[in-house]
């Protein structure tokens, strides 16, 4: 099964489910709206285009539904990432981290961790 790459607004509602966990769409409307001015009913909706996506999965045990992400936040970004390469740096990761770096001031302790990365990626050699 090809992985469903979530749009803008169901990242959104994906960045709230792995941060709260398991949660209701009225605890996921109030942190969404918190950012963005939609209503109840758009983020029942999306949140239901994202179940038929397989996105989330929802509990259906009790009155008040409860929903949870399907997808991880690191395959997720793996996947927006790689597609990111591809299409935008002609698939050069190289290319991305130089921009993303030179745009971006790392603090110590990622840049601490970039180099431990490469000292990894060198060692594996």
């Amino acid at each position: 099964m090809k992985a469903m790459k979530p749009t803008e607004s169901e990242l959104e509602i994906l960045k709230i489910l792995w941060e709260q966990g398991d949660s209701t769409v009225r605890q996921v409307h109030e942190m969404f709206a918190a950012n963005k001015e939609t209503g109840y009913t758009t983020t029942l909706k999306l949140m239901q285009i994202m179940h038929s996506k397989g996105l989330v999965g929802r509990d259906e045990s009790s009155k008040t539904h409860i929903y949870s992400a399907l997808v991880t936040r690191e395959n997720t970004e793996q996947q927006i990432l790689g597609k990111m390469i591809n299409e935008l740096f002609d698939g050069s990761a190289a290319r991305l981290v130089m921009q993303a770096l030179g745009n971006h001031r790392a603090s110590d302790a990622e840049l601490e961790k970039i180099k431990q990365l490469l000292s990894e990626l060198e060692n594996k050699k």
